[in-house]
C-alpha cells in the first residue's frame, strides 16, 4: 500500500523529547511529500476525531520543550472494540494510511491493536522509567535522571547543613533503572530498588552506622516508586540511628523540563525512523536503541521481551558508596 497520510500521537506518561519527536515525524513525513495529522491527546483523540493537518511550522520552536505539544490523555474507551472501531474510522474519514505512536507498553498494545484491524502503526518509546524491555534508552530518561540528580543535589545542601538523612523517592513503579543511575551519581549510602529485596537493618541501618564511623555525617537514601514507603523509612532511619531524617518525593517534577541533548536527539531519529518504516510498507513495529544504533522489532515480540538488571552496576553503586 502506498503511504500517503500519517498520524502521529503521543499516549501515556508525557516525557521529554516527545515534541523532538512528534517535530521529527511531521517534517520528515513532509519532507518525503506525505501529508501529517497531529492527533489530539491520544487514542481519546483518535476515536473523537480531535485531528489537524500539520505543516513545517506546526512544529517551530517545540524541540526544547518538555511535555508534549499533543497532549496526552487515558482512554478506557479505546479499550473496548466499539473505542478501537471509532479510532479507525476516524482514520478512514481523513484518508490516513499509518500511524505513529508515541508512549510505553500501553501505548504499543493499542498500536497493535490497530495494526490487527487494518490500520498500519509504528511504536517509538518515550517513557523516563526506561522500562521498555527491547530498548535500551527511551525518550525522556536521560532528561529526567538530570532532573533528579539536580533536585537531589539540592537537597545534599540542607542535609548537610543540618546533618541530616534525605531519603528521596523518585519515579519507577516497576523498574529501577532511574533510581539506580541516580542514586550513583549523588553517592547515595543506598539506593532501594523493585527489582532487589532489601533487609532495613543491613542495607540501610548499618551501612550508615559504618559510614557514621569513618566520619560522614550526612546521608542520601534514594528509593523508586515502586519500592515506596519513604516516610517509613524516614521515621525508622532516625529511630534506628539517632540521625534527623527527612523524606521527600521528588514527584512529577521529574517528568517536566527542556530535554537533554541525549534526548532531543534520540527523538529525532526515532521519529525520522518510524516514518522510513511506514513508507517501506512495514508495520506493527517498534522503533528502539541497541548498542547505540536505532533499530526496530515487532511489537509483539517487543512486548514479550524481559529488562535484565543491571546487578553488576548495583554492587558496585554499594561498594563505592561507604
Amino acid at each position: 500500500m502506498s503511504i500517503k497520510k500519517i498520524a502521529v500521537l503521543t499516549s501515556g506518561g508525557d516525557a521529554p523529547g516527545m515534541n523532538a519527536a512528534i517535530r521529527a515525524v511531521a517534517r520528515t513525513g513532509i519532507s518525503k511529500g506525505l501529508e501529517v495529522f497531529g492527533v489530539y491527546r491520544g487514542y481519546n483523540g483518535l476515536i473523537h476525531g480531535d485531528i489537524f493537518p500539520m505543516n513545517l511550522r506546526s512544529v517551530s520552536d517545540i524541540i526544547h520543550r518538555g511535555g508534549t505539544m499533543l497532549y496526552t490523555a487515558r482512554s478506557p474507551e479505546f479499550c473496548t472494540e466499539e473505542g478501537m472501531q471509532k479510532a479507525i474510522k476516524t482514520c478512514r474519514e481523513n484518508g490516513i494510511d499509518g500511524v505513529v505512536v508515541i508512549g510505553g507498553d500501553g501505548s504499543f498494545r493499542g498500536a497493535q491493536d490497530l495494526t490487527k484491524r487494518g490500520m498500519p502503526c509504528i511504536g517509538i518509546p518515550g517513557t523516563i522509567d526506561n522500562d521498555i524491555s527491547c530498548c535500551e534508552y527511551t525518550i525522556g530518561y536521560d532528561t529526567a535522571m538530570n532532573t533528579c540528580m539536580e533536585m537531589v543535589d539540592k537537597l545534599r545542601d540542607t542535609a548537610q547543613s543540618h546533618d541530616r538523612c534525605s531519603v528521596v523517592e523518585v519515579m519507577g513503579r516497576n523498574a529501577g533503572y532511574l533510581a539506580l543511575n541516580v542514586g550513583i551519581a549523588v553517592g547515595a549510602t543506598s539506593v532501594l530498588v523493585p527489582e532487589v529485596p532489601y533487609d532495613f537493618e543491613r542495607d540501610i541501618v548499618s551501612r550508615m552506622k559504618t559510614t557514621s564511623s569513618t566520619g560522614k555525617k550526612h546521608f542520601i537514601i534514594v528509593v523508586a516508586e515502586g519500592v515506596g514507603g519513604v516516610m517509613d523509612i524516614a521515621d525508622r532511619i532516625q529511630e534506628g540511628t539517632g540521625i534527623e531524617s527527612r523524606a521527600t518525593i521528588l514527584g512529577h517534577v521529574q517528568r517536566g523540563g527542556s530535554p537533554t541533548v541525549r534526548d532531543r536527539v534520540l527523538a529525532s531519529e526515532m521519529g525520522h525512523k518510524a516514518v522510513e518504516l511506514l513508507m517501506d510498507g512495514k508495520s506493527n513495529r517498534v522503533v528502539a536503541t541497541q548498542n547505540d544504533q536505532i533499530v526496530d522489532f515487532d511489537i509483539e515480540a517487543a512486548l514479550r521481551m524481559k529488562k535484565p538488571f543491571n546487578f553488576e552496576l548495583y554492587n558496585m553503586a554499594h561498594q563505592i558508596s561507604i
